[in-house]
């Protein structure tokens, strides 16, 4: 009770001595201490998030040459009505930040149509063929980054901390520098980047990566309360989360705005303190980027090709990597296909980068949902038990080693277990993606599935990779529709299996690297 009675006296002497606007706020009547005293005391700061009916009202203050985070992964929880508003402003010279930059008639890609946008920095160029003819040409600078580094720096930048070092991108261009961000005319590098500062820790080797803080954030959320709080939906969540924490001036667009206490406190994802401007959106189209559904029972399968054929040797063969209560993330394509092969008694939990553990299968036509895809962005169902989070709490999952496999595809791997799949110098850039973060961990197995050879038989197994590295030394295993190797970083090559038919002299004429031959060769085995 002494307590209590000294807290009504500093209560008593508040209110005689603050005055004006003040930096301590009184509040009077709901407190359980206000049966004794009738006060109680919150420091909460004076501002408050702005609610704005018009969007471009929420942006127009934006300047040419600013650096703005924008929020999505694909076209999945993009500020669509914000990313509108910035064509009616006309603002230019923009260093967008982003996963990626949309489709050419959507999203970002309406801003680089207009040439709004000077520098990208993102981690995937993706199906956006202007945005790879407008970098390849020299009218837009990239800079492209691994896609979990690119979700820690904005962390980073949200939590104060300049800088920090990841294992990811180490021996590759990242780390080295002379990656190209932005060509000449004539198909030189005009801009390279810079060589990265390296560390080693335990024995491994990381390398440095600067935090991301943006003059805005251009923030797509589900519903906001009066207060300023937000909830993000599904997959939408990706990096709309550490976006909304990296900018001086975050502007969020809602579908929703809801009366204080719609939300519980525990179920808030971002609160207040973050969150600078609030515009409910007048509409929302959504789009779809791959709408992909099961197919009905009803429909005739089609006739198989011989790459068909290929293909699925390779699935069923990569299907018996997957164990009994595995954690798996699965590259788009041949990986992700093999879960449809995992056993019936096994339990595997998929892992999918842009933010979902308990990954199901494609939905049926009722169930598209366009807050939810994977990492390809695909429509697809979640199992029973799954979670959803953010792309930097994503990439924490995978950097930290609780994935315990990576499957994934390739351009090239050498002997060593060094892998190439991001790009090909002045001529094809898709951009890395979450490629680089997934064969970072020291925890994780990676293997890779592809065919044995490529177009006009060139070699993809190599001594050493010709092309740009995703990762070094990081394959475990090699899964082809002719072999299985697996991968020693110091002794090399094993075949360990032959699909049957050839033999091991003809797996020595079709592979570009020398190997040894298992003492315990077995016939390729299908699940």
């Amino acid at each position: 009770m002494a307590a209590v009675k000294a807290l009504c006296r500093v209560d008593t002497l508040l209110f005689k001595h603050v005055s004006g606007q003040g930096r301590i706020k009184i509040s009077v009547g709901h407190n359980p201490l206000s049966k004794v005293c009738g006060c109680y005391l919150s420091t909460s700061s004076q501002r408050s998030a702005k609610f704005y009916s018009d969007p471009t009202e929420a942006v127009k203050d934006i300047p040419n040459g600013a650096t703005v985070l924008v929020g999505g992964f694909g076209l999945c929880g993009i500020p669509e009505n914000l990313i509108n508003s910035l064509l009616k402003t006309g603002v230019k010279d923009l260093t967008a930040v982003s996963n990626n930059a949309g489709v050419d008639n959507f999203g970002l890609g309406l801003l680089l149509k207009t040439k709004q946008i000077k520098r990208m920095i993102a981690s995937y160029v993706g199906e956006n063929a202007e945005f790879e003819r407008q970098y390849l040409t020299g009218e837009l600078e990239v800079e492209l980054t691994p896609q979990g580094t690119l979700a820690e720096r904005i962390r980073a930048g949200g939590a104060g901390i300049p800088a920090f070092f990841t294992a990811t991108g180490y021996g590759t261009l990242i780390h080295q520098g002379g990656s190209p961000i932005k060509y000449d005319k004539d198909g030189s590098i005009c801009i390279a980047s810079e060589k990265r500062e390296e560390q080693e820790f335990n024995g491994r080797h990381y390398i440095m990566e600067k935090a991301i803080v943006g003059d805005f954030a251009l923030i797509k959320a589900w519903k906001a309360d009066k207060a300023g709080n937000i909830v993000f939906r599904k997959t939408a969540r990706n990096f709309n989360q550490p976006m909304c924490k990296a900018a001086k001036t975050t502007v969020v667009e809602v579908e929703e705005v809801v009366d204080v206490g719609t939300f519980a406190a525990e179920d808030i994802h971002i609160p207040s303190i973050y969150v600078h401007r609030v515009v409910q959106g007048a509409g929302y189209e959504k789009r779809i980027e791959k709408r992909t559904v099961k197919k009905s029972q009803e429909e005739k399968p089609k006739p198989k090709k011989d790459s068909d054929i290929v293909r699925e040797r390779i699935i069923r063969r990569a299907a018996l990597e997957f164990e009994d209560g595995m954690y798996a993330n699965l590259g788009i394509g041949i990986p992700m296909l093999a879960s449809n092969f995992i056993k019936p008694d096994i339990t595997v939990h998929l892992q999918s980068e842009n933010g979902i553990l308990g990954l199901g299968p494609y939905p049926s036509e009722d169930e598209v949902d366009a807050d939810l895809i994977n990492a390809g962005k695909e429509t697809v169902t979640v199992l029973s038990g799954a979670a959803y989070f953010s792309s930097d709490e994503s990439f924490a999952m995978i950097r930290g080693g609780h994935v315990n496999l990576t499957m994934l595809g390739a351009m090239q791997v050498s002997k060593h277990g060094d892998l190439a799949n991001w790009m090909i110098p002045g001529k094809m850039v898709k951009g890395m993606g979450g490629a680089m973060d997934l064969v970072a961990s020291a925890g994780t197995k990676v293997v890779v599935t592809m065919e044995h050879s490529a177009k006009g038989g060139k070699h993809k197994i190599l001594d050493a990779c010709s092309l740009p590295l995703t990762g070094k030394e990081c394959v475990d295993r090699i899964i082809t529709e002719k072999a299985v190797f697996d991968v020693d970083k110091t002794k090399g090559l094993t075949l360990i299996e032959i699909w049957e038919g050839l033999t091991p002299e003809d797996i020595k004429a079709c592979t570009g690297a020398p190997f040894e031959v298992s003492p315990d060769l077995k016939p390729m085995q299908q699940i």
